[in-house]
């Protein structure tokens, strides 16, 4: 599979998406000008990987921040990743950061995948 290598920008996250590492993860800040159109090709890869996926697939995220927008387009990786037998959801707060802390808990409450809670 083509890995998805994308250099974070002040308003879209860092994605790396590597089958053959085993690196799964979006990072940073998540404001995009149009959500749905950066996030489309993420959604699609995992719509391909579903069909061969690896045993066990940590998805990573460490956002800083996203918007609404991009929020639904979390949701709907999330939401593929109920598809994905192995997949765990790692999701990354800042210790003070109560919000995001939250904003995982809510995500969690949501789809049918284990999260983990870590703190950098």
């Amino acid at each position: 599979m083509q890995v998805i290598n994308l250099d974070g920008t002040e308003d879209t996250p860092k994605v790396i998406l590597d089958k053959a590492n085993g690196i799964f993860e979006v990072s940073g800040r998540s404001l995009p000008e149009d959500a749905a159109d950066f996030y489309e090709p993420i959604l699609k890869w995992l719509e391909e990987y579903a069909g061969a996926a690896s045993a066990a697939t940590k998805f990573k995220f460490k956002l800083e921040y996203f918007n609404t927008a991009s929020s639904k387009l979390i949701l709907d990786i999330l939401s593929k990743l109920e598809d994905i037998s192995g997949s765990t959801v790692i999701w990354y707060y800042h210790e003070d950061d109560e919000d995001m802390q939250e904003a995982g808990e809510e995500f969690s409450e949501l789809v049918d995948v284990p999260f983990e809670f870590q703190t950098y």
